[in-house]
């Protein structure tokens, strides 16, 4: 009766050592993963880069079950103006307070906290903290060779970003910027 016990308890110890250590972490390549934002504006729209700082995509065999991608702020690069055109003002100005804050929040940050199965790959779930507040996101994950890839679309004003929005605003005419903004996310493990 011991010995049965006894290997009943292994069995249920090593059941459990296999499923936690199971999981396996994949680091992003933060220089083949890319993330391409736009902005729109009634009378048109910017768009640019930002950069990775780090990231770790975590796994169950081959299901994703979570991660945490942190963007470095500082690299918000506008690639739809040339140098002298108002490129470095419209860096600037997003650089600023009236924006993302970037002097005082370097790093925005995304925790994934939940990823099920869909038709498309994956349907995540997770905490998006920009400018220091958090607030849940969900957005859809495509598997590619090598990597996974979304496109997303944030409401900057949840995030404290009312600059130039007409929800908050009014006679703000042809400069209202639309509160919502789209990134196109390439992640490279």
């Amino acid at each position: 009766m011991k010995t049965k016990i006894k290997a009943s308890i292994v069995a249920i110890l090593t059941l459990i050592a296999t499923n936690t250590f199971a999981q396996d972490s994949k680091t992003i390549n933060t220089a083949e993963s890319s993330i391409h934002w736009v902005g729109k504006k009634l009378a048109g729209s910017h768009e640019g880069t930002l950069n990775f700082k780090e990231g770790t995509l975590t796994f169950d065999g081959k299901t994703l079950t979570g991660g945490t991608l942190v963007v470095d702020m500082t690299t918000i690069n506008v690639t739809d103006l040339e140098a002298g055109k108002g490129k470095e003002k419209l860096e600037g100005h997003l650089n600023s307070d009236d924006f993302f804050g970037v002097k005082n929040h370097a790093t925005a940050k995304l925790v994934i906290k939940e990823a099920k199965k869909s038709a498309s790959g994956y349907a995540a779930t997770g905490d998006l903290t920009i400018k220091g507040i958090t607030k849940p996101v969900s957005f859809d994950l495509s598997p590619t060779k090598g990597g996974m890839s979304t496109t997303v679309k944030i409401d900057r004003t949840k995030y404290g970003i009312k600059y130039s929005s007409g929800s908050f605003f009014e006679n703000l005419g042809d400069k209202v910027i639309k509160d919502e903004f789209t990134l196109d996310v390439v992640l490279k493990y």
